[in-house]
This record gives C-alpha cells, sequence and structure tokens, in this order.
C-alpha cells in the first residue's frame, strides 16, 4: 500500500461538497457514518475516504448497507487551518446544538464554524434518519507531531468491542477529558463510535493508516466480509509496523488545557507514546517548567498554534482490570453507586453522580472508572463523575 499523497499545504485537497461521497450495498445491513477534515487542516482522512469510495465503485464483491463520507469543516479545510473562528470540535454539547436549531440559518453574520456545523448537523440528520440498522461513526484525526496512530473510543464495552477490532492501539479516557467533541455527540445519541488518530496533518503515512483502519473497520461493522476486505493481511501488517512496542490499550492519565494568556511551549521532539520519567520537564509557560507526576507515555503533544490540548498523559491497562470492568458493568452494579454515602445523583440525569468530598477520599477514582464513570470533574468541593448511556446496548 504505497500511495503518493499530498505532504505539503500547498497540495491540501480541493473539496467543494460537504459529501465526500457514499456507497450502498445491494444487501441491508449497518450504516458506517465517517467524518474528516473537523479541522481544516487534518486533510487525511478526506483523501483516505476518497480512497475507499474509489475503490468500492469499481469492486463487484458483496456490500452490506451503507457508508457515508463527509467533511467536518469545509471553509477552513479550504485554507489548510484548524478552524476559522471557533474550534468546530468543540460546539457538540447537546445545550449548544439545541440552541443552534431553534436559532435556524440566523440573518446576522455568524461564526464561519456556526453554519458549518449547521450544514453538517443537517447532513448527519438526513442518514441517521434514513439508516434501519446499527449505526457507526468515525471521527478521522492527525496530529501537530509524529508518532504512533491510535484509536480513542468513550468507554462504553461497545465502543471498546468496535475498536479492538481496527488493528491499532486504543486509548480510553480522552474524549472524555475534552468538553463538545462530535464523537461524544454522536455517541451519547446511541451509537457505536470511534476516533482514528492517523499521525502527523501532512505525512503522506497518515492518508496509509487512515485507509487501512477504514477498510478493517468494514469489516468489523459487517459492512464486509474479512475474505472480501482487499489485502486484508496487508492493511493489518502496516498498522502492526507502524505502532511497535505500543501496549493494546492504555487510559488517559492526565490532560494539559492551555489558553493564549499561557504562554505555552512544547518542549521539542515528543512523538505519541514516547516514555515519560516521573518529574522530567515536557513543556514550559509563563509561571515555568511542567514537569509529568508520573511515569507515563505522551501523547498528541501540541506543536501548532491553535488548540486548547497542550498535552495528555496516558498508561498502559492490565487485561485484568478490562475483564473486571466488563463484568462489573454487566451486572448492574454501577447503578448501585448512587446508594454510598455521599453519593447522588445530579437533578434528574441518571448517569451522573454527585460525590462528597469526604467519600471521595475514600474511593480512588479507579473505583468509577471500572464502574464506567470516566468523565470526571470537580466543580467546587464536589466531584460529579458521569458515565454513558449506551454502555453494553443500543
Amino acid at each position: 500500500m504505497t500511495h503518493t499523497t499530498p505532504s505539503t499545504a500547498s497540495q491540501v485537497p480541493l473539496q467543494a461538497s460537504r459529501r465526500i461521497g457514499e456507497h450502498q450495498g445491494s444487501l441491508p445491513g449497518p450504516l458506517l457514518l465517517v467524518v474528516g477534515g473537523i479541522h481544516g487542516n487534518e486533510y487525511s482522512g478526506v483523501l483516505a475516504a476518497r480512497r475507499i469510495l474509489d475503490k468500492l465503485a469499481l469492486d463487484a464483491r458483496p456490500f452490506r448497507g451503507r457508508f457515508v463520507a463527509l467533511v467536518g469543516n469545509l471553509a477552513a479545510l479550504a485554507l489548510d487551518q484548524r478552524f476559522i473562528d471557533v474550534d468546530l470540535n468543540r460546539q457538540w454539547q447537546a445545550g449548544k446544538v439545541a440552541a443552534l436549531e431553534e436559532a435556524g440559518a440566523a440573518s446576522a453574520p455568524a461564526p464561519v464554524e456556526e453554519r458549518e456545523q449547521r450544514d453538517l448537523l443537517a447532513e448527519l440528520r438526513r442518514e441517521l434518519s434514513a439508516a434501519s440498522g446499527e449505526v457507526y461513526f468515525i471521527d478521522l484525526h492527525t496530529s501537530s507531531a509524529d508518532g504512533a496512530p491510535f484509536v480513542t473510543v468513550g468507554d462504553t464495552l461497545r465502543n471498546r468491542a468496535f475498536a479492538l477490532k481496527l488493528g491499532l492501539p486504543v486509548v480510553l479516557g480522552l474524549e472524555e477529558q475534552i468538553d463538545g467533541a462530535l464523537l461524544e455527540y454522536m455517541n451519547n445519541l446511541g451509537h457505536v463510535t470511534a476516533g482514528i488518530e492517523a499521525g502527523r496533518h501532512d505525512a503522506p503515512a497518515s492518508v496509509d493508516h487512515h485507509e487501512a483502519a477504514l477498510w478493517l473497520a468494514l469489516s468489523a461493522t459487517g459492512n464486509m466480509d474479512a475474505p472480501d476486505i482487499p489485502q486484508a493481511a496487508a492493511l493489518r501488517r502496516l498498522l502492526r509496523k507502524a505502532t511497535p512496542g505500543i501496549p493494546r490499550i492504555m487510559e488517559v492519565r492526565h490532560r494539559h488545557p492551555v489558553g493564549a494568556e499561557d504562554e505555552f511551549v512544547m518542549e521539542p521532539g515528543y512523538t505519541n507514546f514516547d516514555p515519560v520519567p516521573a518529574g522530567k520537564m515536557v513543556a514550559r509557560d509563563r509561571n515555568g517548567p511542567l514537569r509529568s507526576r508520573r511515569k507515563c507515555r505522551m501523547l498528541l503533544p501540541l506543536y501548532q498554534a491553535q488548540g486548547t490540548d497542550g498535552y495528555f498523559l496516558v498508561r498502559s491497562i492490565r487485561p485484568f482490570w478490562l475483564v473486571l470492568s466488563a463484568v462489573l458493568r454487566r451486572s448492574g452494579l454501577p447503578a448501585m453507586m448512587r446508594w454510598l454515602p455521599g453519593v447522588r445523583i445530579l437533578s434528574g440525569r441518571e448517569e451522573t453522580l454527585v460525590v462528597d468530598t469526604r467519600i471521595g477520599r475514600f474511593l480512588p477514582l479507579q473505583i468509577f472508572h471500572l464502574m464506567g464513570y470516566r468523565r470526571v470533574r470537580w466543580q467546587g468541593n464536589v466531584l460529579v463523575v458521569s458515565r454513558r448511556r449506551f454502555d453494553t446496548k443500543r
């Protein structure tokens, strides 16, 4: 799988339509819905989706259901920049989406990304309303640093099972660290979701990684039978070669948020999954050096002007804990966490608990993680933890 791929900003793909393309099978089946370029300088996913669609158009092998690929931020893609006014991948909180729909097409000048979101939402709604079977959603990304590709998922058992079939290391807890991501919005609608981070923005290999993972996704969803995936063994070898020595499953242990006022500068040379010893300086801001508190691995170090995530630190998870987590979550025990002393449900939201700091001292966060409560926020003196509604079933 060697391709000639754009490797400079001047060769960003031209894309006039929100739709990259679609492929309809002759047999009923699931919908695999893909978005590339929700950040305009991340065009690898657009190119990979085109490749897949071009090959499917020439292929007579059986196909079930539907494969649809969309562009997230057309305006930013044309300029090869992450966003123009606001980050489109931070605007998908339920309240913001509801306000967007209620406002309709405003006559006054609106942020570019508001128009982009309205158009993208209409396309997503159109496809979801027409789907008759299971819906799978994949968001395609790249980053400003070199490094191995990986899959990120909101931590539901359904998402885990899907992600483990895509031939890449899996990172849990990344989406729970970010507010307003499109993946979270789609997951909260009840669909199986995954994000594929393929490598550096302008690296030709990133397109290969995206394409390989998408072919394997078409098998994992049931759109195609595994023997019908072209060069499936070669695709898996390609992804294994790109991820040598990287643990199979990891979890986010720390996110460092940044703003323009922080004067954040990442130390040079970091790539995805580089080992970071405890106490090592990884970046600087206006207050001085930033150091790792524990032995971890680096993830998504920020080497571009736009963005609010300075870096993430991750560590591997032993298979035992994943198995235990699955058993506990299928047992119904997470629903009983609300009865613990000092724990209560946040008004009207059964998946969100408010934990008094007195009990929080005796219940490590890992206990909540095992039960699926991965979104963790401090609000004043209380800890608010949330889990996803559609953990084990649609």
